[in-house]
């Protein structure tokens, strides 16, 4: 048996678990999103859900998990097309912390997430 199989096994879980982890991030902040919004319409504020640090937090670690999960998938099957869609919503989600609070930033934020959701999913699906 090649010394590399065990080790590409090891990897290939890895991955796996950075796309599922990440996948979970995104929903999430679908949950974060709607959440926000319903809680906006029925108070006058939210508080802390609606504070700048967490979309900035959450941006970030949606940047940090593409960089390994969808950079790993390009590594290990070749296919290009999940990290663009992945890059693609997360660029949306970026421009989407430029617009005001409430209204099309919302809108924006969930097309973002569900890209990059997207984008790591055909990862996972590509791998195996």
């Amino acid at each position: 048996m090649p010394v590399s199989l065990p080790l590409s096994r090891y990897w290939g879980g890895i991955d796996a678990s950075f796309d599922r982890i990440a996948i979970g991030l995104s929903g999430l902040c679908l949950v974060h999103c709607v959440a926000t919004t319903v809680l906006l319409t029925v108070l006058s504020s939210a508080g802390a859900l609606v504070h700048p640090a967490i979309h900035e937090i959450g941006l970030t670690l949606a940047i940090g998990f593409g960089i390994i999960a969808l950079g790993k998938g390009i590594l290990a099957h070749g296919y290009m097309a999940p990290a663009l869609v992945g890059a693609f919503g997360i660029g949306i989600m970026a421009g989407a912390l430029s617009l005001p609070h409430g209204g099309f930033e919302i809108f924006w934020t969930l097309i973002g997430v569900s890209l990059v959701a997207l984008g790591h999913d055909l990862n996972r699906r590509a791998t195996y």
